[in-house]
């Protein structure tokens, strides 16, 4: 990815801008639990000011995105095992209530649509694309909570996969993470199609405790390098 060609303190990019191009960063995995946002590098970066970056991490610490330390600065935030397994478990309920919504109404069309997006999750495991799969994953569960039609389901789980990646890459890892989820999304897919809302809710609190049950210490990794990880995009671009 190419850096933007501004100097800094020349706002090319609002705030908003810059707070997507993080958030996306940590969905993507590409920014680990526990790497330094050191403002100066940030607006040299994106070619803002310190002011907006301030008012970025100030917002991505309230979603926590971010860990906002007095004399020590901003980090990427490190749940600790009793968090992910909290946020785990506050998902079971969540989509559980979510199928049980989606199933009083769902039809052909809906099925069919889901059906589509496991296609191209299965592709993408196929061909060894883990990035592409572990978005359609996500994906999935987004498209659940908008097809179920309530706006306050569909918030708090948005809100809750934000910081999932954040588990994953403290305790987890990806390719644990990334082991036969695409099996269990055909399983309730196939409950939805039968209108079974006790069989789709088994498998998917089956699929959210596999992980949940996974959640342990992990070694860290050695911090990258900011720059490269976060070097953002052109507004406009996908990220």
């Amino acid at each position: 990815m190419a850096t933007p060609n501004v100097k800094p303190g020349q706002t090319k990019f609002s705030e908003d801008d810059v707070l997507r191009q993080i958030e996306q960063a940590v969905l993507d995995h590409r920014l680990a639990p526990g790497t330094k946002l050191k403002e100066v590098q940030l607006a040299n970066l994106f070619g803002v000011k310190r002011g907006l970056i301030r008012k970025v991490l100030t917002r991505l610490a309230h979603s926590r995105l971010v860990d906002q330390t007095p004399n020590r600065g901003a980090r990427v935030a490190k749940p600790s095992v009793k968090e992910g397994q909290d946020l785990f478990a506050t998902r079971r309920v969540i989509e559980s209530a979510i199928l049980e919504t989606l199933i009083g109404h769902a039809d052909e069309k809906h099925v069919q649509q889901l059906g589509k997006m496991l296609d191209r999750e299965q592709k993408a495991y196929l061909r060894g694309d883990t990035e592409r799969a572990l978005k359609l994953s996500v994906d999935f569960h987004r498209e659940l909570a908008r097809m179920a039609g309530n706006s306050v389901l569909e918030e708090y789980l948005n809100d809750i996969i934000r910081r999932t990646p954040l588990v994953i890459l403290t305790h987890l890892g990806v390719d644990e993470h990334n082991r036969c989820r695409n099996q269990e999304h055909e399983a309730i897919v196939d409950a939805i199609a039968r209108r079974d809302v006790r069989t789709a809710k088994k498998v998917m609190n089956q699929h959210l405790l596999h992980i949940e049950s996974k959640i342990k210490h992990k070694p860290e990794k050695p911090p990258a390098d900011l720059a490269e990880l976060l070097r953002p995009h052109s507004v406009g671009q996908p990220v």
